[in-house]
């Protein structure tokens, strides 16, 4: 007799991350690596003697360094856990291992045991925020008049400045609540993550850092060598 051959079981699906980055950290990424290469592969062809190995160790320095601190950084969060990648480490956090989210002159998780890692991939404008609040405050203003109006407009028999329309509310109000910066809707949307998968059985587990040796490895090669042509000018 055979014994019936039962399939593998299939796995358990994986859910999609949601991946925060910062647009302008990349624009602004985007910018410094194109004029650091303009700049230095002329150097490279127009240069002579050491100016070309100077031009070189440079790139090898700067262009991974730019890179790491503008293009890498960005937050990935899915159901089970939370993935932050910062310029020189990538840290993976089970939602069951931290302990608070926290927004101040910068934006940063704080694991069970008291560490905290920054989101450089979030960070925090002061500008926006002041933005944010002159905003809340022109709305709450807006539906306070249009409030006075409706009442105004009610006791005098429709014929107040509410029942003329003067007292409605206009297109700019924020009738879902006070007005936010982008990095702090983010971070909004992260803390309701944690709230609702903190305590499910698949969102525990250890806290994992691990160190980018492929951005510190050229880094460090460049700047040795950098240092060295400089030193021996």
């Amino acid at each position: 007799m055979t014994t019936p051959e039962h399939p593998p079981p299939t796995p358990a699906p994986v859910s999609k991350d949601r991946v925060y980055r910062s647009p302008m950290g990349m624009i602004g990424g985007v910018a410094l690596l194109g004029i650091a290469l303009w700049l230095g592969i002329d150097a490279l062809v127009r240069g002579e003697g050491r100016t070309q190995w100077v031009a070189l160790a440079a790139l090898i320095l700067i262009v991974p360094l730019v890179s790491a601190f503008t293009l890498r950084p960005a937050v990935y969060a899915n159901e089970d856990r939370l993935r932050v990648r910062n310029p020189l480490r990538v840290i993976v956090l089970p939602w069951g291992q931290i302990a608070a989210l926290r927004s101040g002159y910068s934006n940063e998780v704080v694991d069970k045991s008291g560490t905290k890692f920054q989101l450089w991939a979030v960070p925090v404008s002061l500008r926006a925020r002041k933005k944010a609040a002159r905003r809340s405050a022109r709305s709450a203003a807006q539906r306070s008049a249009a409030a006075r109006g409706e009442r105004s407009g009610r006791g005098g028999g429709g014929m107040g400045f509410g029942g003329l329309g003067f007292g409605a509310p206009r297109g700019d109000v924020d009738m879902d609540g006070p007005a936010r910066a982008e990095t702090d809707k983010v971070m909004d949307d992260l803390r309701e993550l944690l709230e609702q998968r903190e305590k499910l059985e698949s969102s525990q587990g250890e806290v994992t850092v691990r160190w980018a040796y492929e951005v510190a490895g050229p880094v460090i090669a460049g700047a040795v060598l950098l240092a060295i042509l400089l030193a021996t000018a």
